[in-house]
């Protein structure tokens, strides 16, 4: 690199029969991972044992225990027939039709040298230098496309913004685009339950020590050197966050983070850059759902040089199901045929594909012209104090209504851990958590310890489909609290399935209205909370406090007979939890909901 740091990385390349490089320039894809190119390398041999590799694939498209109580195992082994191994690690179909593959790991990870930099300004130069460097090399032709999921799928992003003179196309799956809300702290909650173990995971693989080189005697010493230098990066601010008793006593460096310092704007995305033709993998579950239809939307290209496909699926299965009978082709297919068109100039109609592939969820697959889709229209739904009859459960059952309601009431919650049985927790394990389908699949557990607000029955098919806002009026006996919001599709039978969350810190709970939405009668749809300590707002104990609660984006049918509902809650452990001082401000105490007809709470939703 160009501050004398070195990053280590595989090459593959198409051979002869032979067995030698072809030696003629040909498109070069690259992955820049976090997850050592090691672990891609172990990957990709064992997805390519002769006579062993169709096997397992098919193996696990096949393998299904719909309708068992372990049918949440099949959310996840499917995944890897869909195409996501080939993009995470070597995708060896790709190479073998004409294309070189570099994988290279990060800065400071796997067997690069230098300290990692997680997605901040030294490690996205290193990405563009590394574009630069594999369009000049002898075996690649000048155009260079990348791939990669998850980490890989966020430096993409990000180096695209760029505008690398090389760079000519990019296939991120479930890439990130703001990483300060879409993960880090959503809402303001510290998401301990991926960070920690994340964090974990990456700064323990950074040391694992280039073997073959220390055998020989090439081992990189400087690589030794910087690991000892920083072993546990970030870990430091995770602790002060969970630790610091009060708002005082913060760090300077945690307070840089959470006050748009450095760090926080190299972590913001620019996808209103990105110039060149980008297919994007989502889905509605993935740590970064909030992201992915943002990515798309922001990206200044005709439908068809951009793409989006949005599953029903979480971070880890990212690819279940496709190339099945009725879903998208693979991944890795979808991806070679993306690069033929735009690194080959083969026009093979990849850009007649969507351009917006969505799940709905309650539904299928559909092909739409944008997301939202054509003729959706935002329209209040009121939380009322009025029972629905339907969820005798929950703390308390209340209605959602067209109209607002027409007494006052306050209804109080408090702190629960029933959220442990939860979608969002799958969310924040990146589906880890979606074997137990009891809790993915059917909210009532969580319910336990929330208030619900259900609406009347449906009598036709009915779409919703873009961000929503949960609108509340609160009123908290601390100086601070927290709130959770979510969208569920209630069945006949009773069944509440989330379609969507989101959760707010009361105290952070200041917007910036340029980077807000809005529906056209000046309600907010789409909240951009600044979620900065110098924006923070105590609340006053006793007082009427309002807060705006997004929701991440969603496609959905409601089926005829179904309901719409909203759960709120005071708490969602273990997605998160509020920054320690903001924690010890709100005092745990009980919450309460304002049901007032001159300040309603309400949610936004799109209908169709």
């Amino acid at each position: 690199m160009s501050d004398g740091v070195v990053l280590k990385a595989n090459i593959y390349r198409p051979a002869d029969a032979a067995g030698l490089p072809i030696d003629i320039p040909m498109p070069t894809i690259l992955n820049m991972t976090a997850y050592t190119k090691l672990i891609s390398a172990v990957a990709d041999a064992s997805l390519s044992i002769p006579g062993i590799s169709d096997s397992l694939m098919k193996y696990a498209r096949d393998f299904d225990l719909s309708g068992t109580p372990f049918s949440g195992i099949t959310e996840l082994t499917q995944a890897l027939s869909g195409g996501f191994a080939r993009n995470f690690a070597v995708d060896r179909q790709l190479i073998r039709s004409g294309y070189v593959q570099v994988v290279a790991d990060v800065r400071g990870t796997g067997f690069s040298q230098g300290i990692w930099d997680v997605f901040q300004t030294r490690e996205q130069a290193d990405t563009v230098e590394t574009i630069e460097w594999a369009g000049t090399q002898p075996w690649s032709n000048g155009r260079v496309g990348m791939t990669g999921a998850s980490y890989s799928g966020i430096n993409q992003v990000q180096a695209a913004a760029k505008q690398p003179p090389h760079l000519k196309a990019i296939f991120p799956v479930v890439p990130g685009n703001d990483l300060m809300r879409d993960v880090t702290a959503p809402g303001a909650l510290v998401g301990v339950s991926f960070l920690v173990p994340w964090l974990m995971a990456v700064n323990l693989t950074k040391m694992i020590p280039d073997i073959s080189a220390l055998a020989s005697g090439r081992f990189d010493w400087r690589w030794l050197s910087d690991r000892m230098e920083n072993p546990f990066t970030f870990m430091d601010l995770v602790f002060a966050a969970l630790a610091t008793p009060t708002v005082d006593a913060i760090p300077p460096n945690l307070a840089a983070m959470l006050n748009d310092g450095p760090m926080r704007q190299a972590w913001l995305g620019q996808p209103s850059q990105i110039r060149i033709p980008t297919f994007v993998v989502g889905g509605w579950h993935d740590l970064f759902a909030n992201g992915e239809p943002r990515i798309y939307n922001e990206i200044p290209l005709p439908p068809g040089q951009k793409q989006l496909v949005m599953g029903e699926v979480y971070h880890i299965n990212a690819t279940r199901g496709f190339g099945n009978p009725g879903n998208p082709p693979r991944t890795d297919v979808l991806q070679r045929a993306w690069f033929d068109k735009w690194l080959k100039g083969i026009d093979n109609g990849i850009d007649k594909y969507g351009p917006v592939t969505l799940f709905q969820q309650g539904g299928g697959w559909v092909s739409t012209t944008s997301f939202p889709q054509p003729g959706v229209n935002y329209q209040r739904m009121y939380l009322s104090a009025a029972s629905s009859g339907t969820a005798a459960h929950s703390q308390f059952d209340g209605s959602l209504l067209p109209a607002p309601p027409t007494g006052v009431n306050q209804l109080s919650i408090g702190p629960g851990v029933s959220s442990v049985c939860s979608r969002d927790t799958a969310y924040i394990t990146a589906g880890a958590s979606a074997v137990l389908v009891g809790c993915t699949r059917d909210a009532r557990p969580q319910e336990l310890d929330g208030l619900t607000f259900t609406a009347a029955p449906v009598n036709r098919p009915t779409l919703l489909s873009g961000p929503i806002n949960v609108h509340l009026n609160t009123v908290h006996n601390g100086t601070d609290g927290f709130w959770t919001a979510t969208l569920n599709d209630v069945a006949p039978d009773g069944t509440s399935v989330v379609l969507t969350s989101g959760q707010l810190t009361s105290s952070l709970r200041a917007i910036d209205p340029a980077r807000s939405r809005y529906s056209a009668n000046g309600d907010l749809t789409d909240p951009f909370p600044t979620l900065t300590l110098i924006s923070r707002q105590p609340v006053m104990p006793g007082q009427a406090t309002q807060l705006d609660v997004g929701l991440t984006p969603t496609d959905a049918v409601l089926q005829a007979g179904h309901r719409l509902r909203v759960d709120v809650y005071a708490s969602n452990f273990p997605k998160g939890t509020p920054l320690r001082p903001l924690l010890n401000e709100s005092g745990l105490m009980q919450q309460h909901l304002l049901l007032d007809p001159g300040a309603p709470s309400f949610v936004n939703v799109p209908l169709g």
